[in-house]
């Protein structure tokens, strides 16, 4: 494994942070296909202390993959091997509240799952492993944006449901409504899958939502377009660069939360009726507890 990084899934327009040095493109095969995209590692540089990062773009550069089809597993097993101990995630979301603006960004602690179907877990037939999801965001990580999300005066919310819908079309009005009469604050299309899996990985993982629009719900503003959201996206990214600066330095040492431990009680098979492969194929993950 290499030397332990931060890593960061967000969209391209994050690689050009200032202070970003020893920049290099690696690219890491795994057992679930190929990630995303290339994988941009470098060190941070800051006063505060310098941190190894690596930088993955969700959709692959260009935008070339759906919420659906992103292949989440590829993406935490090769973070996960490249040494990635916490993971800041950084995705536009829809607001389901009047009073979480379009600009404003919010630190979830809660997901609602409305995805059909999707791989979200590492494990299966061979090896079977069950870790605890009842809170599903790493509280330490996510006090700490939200302490360094305060101190840059960005208008940032500490809490909240993240609903993660299928896409790729956005809610209907009738969707759009009932979801806010299940009390949720936010709706995306990708941190619920990317969280589960960082949970099974043994990685501390956090959401940036950043909120671009109201949905389709509110009467006084336009139903959400490809474009509104890309114009706020744009608007938001030096907020996001500033608020992933000011945090990532103050990780140079692993958070001690229960992320790192997720697996301890967790995997149920006998450790005589482990499928070798499985075994072999999940070795950044489990190989502490099956001695490998």
């Amino acid at each position: 494994m290499s030397e332990r990084c931060v890593g960061v899934i967000g969209g391209s327009g994050l690689y050009e942070m200032e202070g970003f040095a020893e920049l290099r493109e690696v690219r890491v095969r795994t057992p679930f296909g190929d990630p995303s995209d290339a994988i941009l590692c470098g060190e941070l540089r800051a006063p505060q202390g310098n941190v190894r990062l690596a930088f993955l773009p969700r959709h692959g550069r260009g935008h070339r993959y759906s919420p659906s089809t992103i292949p989440y597993r590829a993406n935490l097993w090769a973070l996960k091997s490249l040494g990635c101990t916490e993971i800041l995630s950084v995705s536009a979301v829809g607001s389901m509240r009047e009073d979480l603006h379009p600009g404003d960004f919010v630190i979830v602690d809660q997901f609602f799952d409305r995805t059909m179907g999707r791989a979200s877990t590492f494990f299966g037939t061979g090896l079977v492993a069950h870790v605890m999801f009842a809170d599903p965001l790493c509280k330490e990580l996510g006090d700490l944006l939200y302490e360094q999300g305060r101190a840059l005066s960005i208008p940032i919310h500490r809490g909240g449901t993240y609903l993660c819908m299928e896409g790729p079309a956005f809610s209907t009005r009738a969707e759009s409504r009932i979801y806010r009469q299940w009390g949720v604050d936010v709706i995306g299309m990708t941190n619920l899958t990317e969280a589960k899996l960082a949970r099974e990985a043994e990685i501390s993982y956090a959401t940036i939502a950043m909120v671009t629009d109201y949905d389709c719900w509110h009467e006084e503003h336009d139903a959400v377009t490809v474009d509104a959201v890309v114009a706020v996206m744009r608007s938001n990214v030096g907020k996001a660069k500033a608020l992933l600066a000011a945090t990532a330095p103050r990780l140079a040492q692993p958070l001690a939360c229960a992320c790192k431990d997720a697996l301890k009680s967790a995997i149920m098979t006998h450790r005589e009726a482990i499928d070798p492969a499985m075994a072999e194929a999940l070795r950044p993950i489990v190989g502490r507890y099956l001695g490998g």
